[in-house]
C-alpha cells in the first residue's frame, strides 16, 4: 500500500517536467457530444491566463494518466470544472466543485483514456465566464486495461492515506483512497469474465468545516484514485468522505502530515 501511495506522489508531481507541447485536436467526437456535457453550441473562450492544463503528449500507462490545473495568481477562482476525455466510453471523467480555500488551483489527478484523445477541462469562474483548456493524448486501452489487483481489491476499499507539505506558503496535500474503481470493461484474469463496473462516485473533503472540494466522478477515474492539491494552510484535519455506486460509504479523517 505504501508502495503504490509514494508511486502515485512520483507520477503526479512530476507531471509539470514532463509537460509537452501537445494542444488539443479538431474533434468531431467532442462537436457531436458538448451540447450534452456543457449545455453551449459552441466552446468556451480559450483558458489563457486564466488556467493551464497540463497531460503527456504520451501516456506511459494509459489508465494512470496524470491531469494537472494551475492557475496564475490573481486569475478568477474557478467554482466548477468539468474534465472531458472525448474518446472515452463515458467521456466525462468527473464535475469538480472547489472551495476559496483551494484558490489560486493547482490540482492534479489521475485518469483513464481509452483512445488517442483531446483530454480537456471547462471552468466556470466566479466572474461568470466559463474557459476551457486542453491536451492531446496518445494512450489507448485505459479503460479496459487489468487491474493491478482482481474483484478481491474491495475487501479493502474505502483505506485512506494522506500526505501534506508546505510549499510557498501553501500547503500541498495528497490524498489517496483505496478502490479498484472497476470501469465494466476489465475482464477477470482467471474466468475472462468481465470484472462488474464499481467505481468512487463521490468524494468531499473538507478542513475546518469548510469545503476544499467535491468530486461527481465516473469510470474514467483511475483505480485508487489520487487527488493532489494545493490549499491554504491549517493545522486541522481533512475530512474525507466518499461513496461508490453500489452505496458503500468511507468517511475517515485524517491528520495533516500524516504519511501512513
Amino acid at each position: 500500500m505504501r508502495l503504490l501511495f509514494v508511486a502515485a506522489v512520483l507520477m503526479l508531481s512530476g507531471l509539470a517536467a514532463a509537460a509537452q507541447d501537445n494542444p488539443m485536436q479538431p474533434s468531431e467526437t467532442w462537436e457531436a457530444l458538448r451540447y450534452d456535457v456543457i449545455e453551449q453550441d459552441t466552446d468556451p473562450a480559450d483558458a489563457a491566463g486564466v488556467m493551464v492544463l497540463d497531460a503527456p503528449a504520451r501516456a506511459t500507462n494509459p489508465a494512470l494518466v496524470p491531469v494537472r490545473i494551475t492557475q496564475p495568481e490573481g486569475a478568477p477562482a474557478i467554482r466548477r470544472l468539468i474534465v472531458v476525455v472525448d474518446q472515452n466510453p463515458s467521456p466525462v471523467v468527473a464535475t469538480f466543485t472547489f472551495g476559496e480555500r483551494m484558490m489560486p488551483l493547482d490540482f492534479e489527478i489521475r485518469v483513464r483514456v481509452d483512445a488517442y484523445s483531446n483530454l480537456r477541462a471547462i471552468a466556470y469562474l466566479d466572474d461568470g465566464r466559463s474557459v476551457m483548456a486542453g491536451r492531446f493524448v496518445k494512450a489507448s486501452g485505459g479503460c479496459a486495461a487489468p487491474a493491478g489487483s482482481g474483484p478481491d481489491a474491495l475487501a479493502d476499499a474505502g483505506e485512506m492515506r494522506l500526505k501534506t507539505i508546505d510549499e510557498a506558503g501553501r500547503q500541498i496535500s495528497t490524498l489517496m483512497i483505496r478502490h479498484p474503481n472497476f470501469s465494466g470493461f476489465q475482464r477477470d484474469q482467471v474466468t475472462l469474465l468481465n470484472i462488474p463496473a464499481r467505481f468512487i462516485d463521490t468524494v468531499e473533503v473538507t478542513q475546518d468545516g469548510e469545503s476544499l472540494f467535491t468530486m461527481e466522478g465516473g469510470i474514467s477515474i483511475s483505480e485508487n484514485p489520487v487527488f493532489r492539491f494545493a490549499h491554504q494552510p491549517s493545522l486541522a484535519p481533512l475530512t474525507v468522505h466518499a461513496t461508490d455506486i453500489d452505496g458503500a460509504v468511507f468517511d475517515q479523517v485524517l491528520s495533516v502530515g500524516a504519511t501512513g
